[in-house]
């Protein structure tokens, strides 16, 4: 046995030094792996939910509403394709002018015998 450390001290000395060194750093990958992998777990949701918020958000842009027969529509075209009336872009813009109290509809209640 002392034959065999005196014959390979280079290899023992190395073989101890690859088992200490190895795994402070095999430990400290796998602590970065692990966190690297949690944080992406969080962030893909939060940024699928940012995509799907700003798409809808573009579409709900486009969206006209024909005022002659309240038919919705994309605002690709200019008149109304289930009346031919004209769609005014002028018209969103005027309803955030318009007061409240011209905009809610009067009910006025009746009783029921």
């Amino acid at each position: 046995m002392n034959y065999f450390l005196r014959a390979n001290k280079n290899l023992l000395t190395y073989t101890l030094i690859l088992l200490i060194v190895i795994p402070l750093v095999g430990i400290n990958f796998i602590i970065n792996f692990l966190g690297n992998i949690l944080l992406l777990l969080f962030l893909i949701p939060f940024f699928l939910f940012l995509l799907v918020f700003i798409g809808f958000n573009s579409y709900k842009s486009k969206i006209n509403t024909c005022s002659n027969c309240g038919a919705i529509s994309l605002g690709l075209s200019e008149t109304c394709m289930n009346c031919g009336a004209n769609l005014d872009k002028s018209n969103k813009k005027d309803q955030l002018g318009k007061k409240p109290s011209e905009s809610t509809i009067e009910v006025k209640a009746e009783e029921i015998k």
